[in-house]
């Protein structure tokens, strides 16, 4: 698992029949603090999650077949959940109300 801010969608007319229907969501991977960790990738939304939300991800593709109910499907990255706040060595270092989403940044 993994933290990441979405920073966008993605829209792909042609694609597997599996992943019709399933929004796909661009993510910045994160540290625990906020910085930026790793390429960036594209995820499966299993939440409701949107540009500007800090998430959780499954990176592992057994545990996103599980989830979404098909061994057969060629899925590996879902967002499973939308992170409300962040606590690191006893420290609160996110807290999604003192951060707006991406598009209402100025």
């Amino acid at each position: 698992m993994f933290l990441a801010d979405v920073i966008g969608t993605v829209v792909a007319p042609v694609q597997h029949p599996s992943l019709e229907g399933r929004t796909q969501l661009l993510l910045r991977p994160l540290s625990p603090t906020g910085e930026a960790a790793g390429k960036t990738r594209v995820a499966i939304d299993h939440v409701g999650a949107g540009v500007g939300d800090r998430v959780i991800v499954i990176d592992e593709g057994n545990s996103g077949r599980q989830l979404l109910g098909g061994a057969e499907l060629p899925i590996k990255t879902i967002v499973v959940g939308i992170v409300d706040a962040i606590e690191h060595l006893g420290k609160v270092v996110y807290d999604h109300r003192a951060h707006p989403p991406l598009e209402r940044r100025s």
